[in-house]
């Protein structure tokens, strides 16, 4: 099942329910478009208001900017060597699928019917940069998305679900 939009304003009373890490990992996804995978990855000493992303699925190159709020929480977050460590071990990474687990019961305590995931913050991101920007191209090209029905899918997310697809 893939991911969905989630209208903003009840996601953010999900992130609410979250764990406070968990939470913050999806800040940084929905400020930043970023994959949950790639905001894991983050390292502490690279840590600073722009940075240069290497997507782990594209293994395409992506500057981020990060808002300075944002930034000081992640500073605050940082483990030493991950901004997101591993619970057992400060060495690895938080995993995925712990945000994604915190996620879905999250979505569960407020009996929504979508399929939340990490995933689907990217979809919000997406749709508040064009809603923003006005531009596919724009949101083409922070996504790092090959095709523009990609895009399509992401930046329409909203209205595609007021019409009942996908």
């Amino acid at each position: 099942m893939k991911s969905e939009y989630t209208d903003p304003e009840l996601l953010e009373h999900i992130l609410y329910a979250l764990m406070p890490t968990n939470r913050l990992v999806c800040r940084v996804c929905l400020q930043t478009g970023l994959r949950v995978g790639d905001v894991l990855q983050l390292r502490t000493a690279a840590l600073k208001k722009q940075m240069t992303v290497t997507e782990q699925k594209t293994g395409k190159k992506r500057r981020i900017t990060l808002p300075a709020a944002l930034l000081r929480d992640m500073q605050q977050q940082a483990g030493s060597v991950f901004v997101f460590e591993h619970r057992n071990d400060p060495n690895r990474p938080r995993t995925r699928q712990a945000v994604y687990a915190d996620l879905k019961r999250a979505a569960k305590a407020f009996r929504l019917s979508e399929n939340l995931t990490p995933h689907s913050l990217r979809k919000v991101y997406a749709v508040r940069l064009y809603e923003k920007c006005g531009s596919l191209e724009k949101v083409q090209h922070v996504l790092n998305h090959d095709r523009e029905t990609t895009t399509l899918l992401y930046a329409l997310a909203d209205k595609l679900k007021k019409k009942g697809r996908p």
